[in-house]
């Protein structure tokens, strides 16, 4: 088999479960895609994938060998790419990163800046995704996650913890009875929660457990949208506290922190990249930047009773007002 290419479709056939999956991951069209593989097995004389009942290809024994061995050539490759991209001591060039939705929206762009001010030469390419993407895989350079990896082949450090907090509108909480001085004062209040298909997010299942599911009158898969449902006065919203506490519109509904909820925030890269400049750059100005702010990520201000002086994180207009 003379072209990388072919191999490369094999895997990701056999990776995503799906030819159209398989032809945007490779960024070619279906018809493409479809065309090569169909080539593919009528000069080797073997189907390498069947389709199921339900549309999915699924991996013959001689398609399964195939993928293994694409998987050790694609290793190797990475390797060396990760081997040479780690003794790149120029700070100019392209840098991958990825971070969640939320953390882009509310504190990251800020600190991109910071570094684009500092780095000129660096191109930064931000990846805001929500999944755990693979760095080993070169799916991104460095990771802005919201839990501990496990990964033995990643480096990095925890920036902080991240607390979690109920939040509302000023308007929605005067409108009925003020904040609350314990969850068990959910009773009666609308809720803005995750999709019913939501799955594995620990604050989703912490509010299952917590409401009634008649109590929910607003669901979305995003957080953003979430925040932006709470301020327009929907109900309560679950937010993390660096979103709730930075934004104007909201305030907290409960004045203190779930404290079952308490994640956190890590910066890793793959440790063939420690020393890179680019990643070591990074690492500089935006880790250290994000940890300048861990009283925000942790929540440990009175969110009720404080106005932010005009140097801190949150800007001074950003004010919670006392229960009454």
């Amino acid at each position: 088999m003379n072209d990388w290419n072919e191999l490369r479709l094999v895997l990701a056939v056999c990776r995503t479960g799906s030819l159209t999956a398989a032809a945007e991951r490779l960024r070619v069209d279906h018809s493409t895609a479809f065309r090569r593989l169909k080539a593919l097995e009528s000069r080797l004389g073997v189907r390498l994938f069947e389709r199921s009942a339900g549309g999915a290809y699924e991996a013959t024994e001689a398609g399964a060998r195939m993928a293994a061995a694409a998987e050790r050539m694609e290793d190797e490759v990475l390797a060396m790419d990760r081997d040479i991209t780690g003794r790149d001591h120029r700070l100019s060039g392209r840098l991958r990163v990825t971070s969640s939705e939320t953390l882009a929206f509310s504190r990251l762009t800020r600190h991109l800046a910071a570094f684009r001010e500092a780095h000129p030469g660096i191109v930064v390419e931000l990846t805001v995704d929500n999944r755990v993407l693979n760095l080993s895989r070169r799916e991104a350079d460095i990771a802005l996650r919201p839990v501990r990896p496990k990964e033995g082949e990643l480096w990095g450090r925890r920036l902080a913890n991240v607390a979690w907090a109920l939040y509302a509108s000023p308007e929605y909480l005067e409108a009925h009875g003020g904040a609350l001085a314990h969850v068990a004062e959910l009773e009666g209040h609308a809720l803005i929660g995750w999709e019913y298909a939501a799955s594995g997010i620990q604050a989703a299942e912490w509010l299952a457990r917590t409401a009634a599911a008649d109590a929910f009158v607003y669901r979305t898969n995003s957080l953003i949208n979430q925040f932006v449902a709470a301020r327009a006065g929907i109900g309560f919203a679950l937010l993390p506290c660096y979103l709730g506490d930075s934004q104007p519109g909201v305030v907290r509904a409960l004045r203190a922190p779930v404290p079952e909820l308490e994640g956190e925030l890590w910066i890793v890269a793959h440790s063939d990249l420690k020393g890179t400049a680019r990643v070591r750059a990074f690492f500089d100005v935006v880790g250290e930047g994000l940890a300048r702010e861990r009283e925000l990520f942790e929540g440990r201000f009175d969110a009720n009773d404080a106005v932010r002086p005009a140097s801190s994180a949150v800007p001074s207009r950003f004010i919670k007002k006392r229960r009454t």
